[in-house]
């Protein structure tokens, strides 16, 4: 008991290895993000290698982004400026950026490592937007495998943006008491 009462100075991640010193406050790696919860043994087979999981309340909220930015550029954007013509393969290549930019932004506000919860939410979102610019197109025509194949590397953008997005909210590694 008298152990767990003591202040720690430096932790090992038991993730990637690297010695945090002084211990965050978040209670996360600074290398990797890996929470590392002090109070569980090593032996205990639920804090092991365990992620954070699943948030519902973020991809609520994830969903909410990325329909009101896809929405507001893809659809809204040209309702406003005549001079845009998002059809067809023009959206898909407007959407992917747009949810690109979602992720960062929801990797940059979420606590903790949020990275599937953009994911399912653009998921969600790519499907009526496909529907929507398929039926919308005119001269710029698209077949149905390339709107799935752009929706797939919108995805995978929404992923890398997530994924940027935490590692922004991390902030910069502490400097080493060595490297001077």
């Amino acid at each position: 008991m008298a152990t767990s009462a003591k202040k720690l100075s430096s932790v090992v991640c038991p993730s990637c290895g690297v010695t945090n010193s002084p211990v965050p406050p978040s209670g996360r790696c600074v290398s990797c993000g890996t929470s590392m919860e002090l109070g569980r043994s090593r032996e205990d087979g639920d804090g092991r290698h365990r992620k954070d999981g699943f948030s519902l309340p973020w991809a609520g909220i994830a969903l909410l982004v990325q329909a009101v930015l896809t929405a507001a550029i893809v659809v809204g954007l040209p309702m406003v400026v005549s001079a845009f013509d998002f059809e067809g393969r023009y959206g898909m290549m407007i959407a992917v950026p747009v949810w690109f930019v979602g992720g960062i932004l929801l990797g940059m506000i979420s606590p903790g490592k949020t990275v599937a919860e953009p994911v399912v939410a653009t998921l969600l979102v790519a499907i009526p937007t496909v529907v929507q610019l398929m039926k919308s197109q005119t001269v710029r025509t698209l077949p149905l495998f390339m709107y799935v194949i752009l929706a797939v590397i919108g995805l995978l953008f929404t992923m890398v943006g997530s994924y940027i997005g935490e590692r922004i909210q991390m902030g910069p590694p502490p400097k080493r008491a060595g490297a001077d």
